[in-house]
C-alpha cells in the first residue's frame, strides 16, 4: 500500500467561508481527500459554522480537533485551512500548541480582503444593500445546511455580521494582533517557519489571463465571479485570486504564491473545473508528503 502520504499526525481539512464537507454528494475539497487517502494520509475533513467570526470557528475547531485525538489516540493534528479556515487554524493553534503540529494557509486572507472591504464601504450593514445581502448570506447558509451530508445534523451558529468583519483588513489587523504567530515581519515576506512548537506554511494563487480563464475555467462560473471580484482589488491589483491578494496569504513558509489558481479552483472546485495546466490536487498530495518528511 502506497504510505507516500502517510503523515504521523492526522490531516484536519477547515473550510472557508459558506464551506461545508459536502452537499448531497458534492464534496468541498473534491478529489483531495479521495487522493490524500490513497497515499496513505488519514484525513478529516470538517464543518465549523459557515458564517461566524474566526474565533467562534476557531473554538469549534478546538473541540473537533479533541475528538479527532480521542478517536485515533493522536496527540497533534496537521491544520490545513482554506480562506477563512485558514484563520481558523491560527486560532486554534494560538490556543492551543500542544495539539497542532502544523498549520497550512491556503489561501488565507491573512491580513484581511480587499473584496470584504470592498463589499464595507458599497453594501454597510446599516445600507439597504447590506440588509439585502446579509439576508441571502443568511438564507444561502441555512439552506446549506439542510443540504449538508458529509457531516452530523447538528445546529451551528451563524453570524453574517461577524463573518465579514472577520475577513476585512481592520477585522484582520485586529485578530494579527492577538494571534500574531507565523505572520511575516514585511509585507511580502515569509513569517517564522515555526512558533511555539507549530510549522506555519502556505500557499495560494493568482487569476492569471490566458491560463485560469482557459482550460475547463471556460465553462466554470465561479472563475467568471472571481474575476469580477478581482476588480474591486486596489493594493493588490492583478495579483490577487479573486477574492483574497496574492502578498496577503504569506504566512509562515512560502510554498507558493502565484499558482494560477483562482480562490476556488485552489480546492479543485467547482467538480475539478480549473484553468489550463493547472494540478490543485498535486499541491495538497506534495504537501503531504512534505509534512511526513518532517515528521509532521
Amino acid at each position: 500500500m502506497n504510505q507516500t502520504m502517510a503523515t504521523r499526525y492526522p490531516l484536519v481539512l477547515v473550510p472557508g467561508m459558506l464551506g461545508f464537507v459536502r452537499l448531497l454528494v458534492y464534496p468541498y475539497w473534491f478529489g483531495i481527500v479521495r487522493a490524500l487517502r490513497r497515499g496513505g494520509a488519514q484525513v478529516y475533513a470538517v464543518q465549523v459554522s459557515p458564517l461566524h467570526s474566526s474565533e467562534v470557528r476557531g473554538e469549534q475547531l478546538l473541540l473537533i480537533i479533541e475528538d479527532i485525538c480521542c478517536r485515533t489516540g493522536a496527540t497533534r493534528v496537521n491544520l490545513l485551512g482554506h480562506s477563512q479556515g485558514a484563520l481558523s487554524a491560527r486560532y486554534a493553534a494560538a490556543k492551543r500548541p500542544e495539539r497542532v503540529a502544523s498549520v497550512t494557509s491556503i489561501a488565507g486572507p491573512n491580513h484581511g480582503s480587499e473584496l470584504a472591504d470592498h463589499l464595507e464601504r458599497k453594501a454597510s450593514g446599516a445600507s439597504p444593500q447590506g440588509r439585502l445581502l446579509r439576508t441571502l448570506l443568511h438564507a444561502l447558509a441555512v439552506l446549506m445546511g439542510w443540504l449538508e451530508t458529509g457531516w452530523p445534523r447538528e445546529s451551528l451558529p451563524i453570524d453574517v455580521h461577524a463573518s465579514h468583519h472577520s475577513l476585512t483588513s481592520a477585522g484582520v489587523t485586529l485578530f494579527n494582533q492577538a494571534y500574531p504567530q507565523g505572520l511575516p515581519m514585511r509585507w511580502g515576506g515569509e513569517g517564522p517557519a515555526e512558533v511555539n512548537g507549530v510549522r506555519y506554511y502556505s500557499w495560494s494563487g493568482t487569476l492569471q489571463p490566458g491560463v485560469t480563464d482557459r482550460g475547463r475555467n471556460r465553462f466554470d462560473g465561479s472563475n467568471r465571479f472571481c474575476r469580477l471580484f478581482a476588480r474591486s482589488f486596489v493594493k493588490e491589483k492583478g495579483q490577487c485570486d479573486g477574492m483574497v491578494g496574492r502578498y496577503s496569504s504569506h504566512l509562515g513558509q512560502v510554498i507558493g504564491d502565484d499558482y494560477p489558481l483562482d480562490h476556488l479552483d485552489i480546492v479543485n472546485q467547482s467538480f475539478g473545473a480549473v484553468g489550463r495546466g493547472a494540478d490543485p490536487v498535486r499541491l495538497f498530495t506534495e504537501h503531504a508528503a512534505r509534512l511526513k518528511a518532517a515528521g509532521l
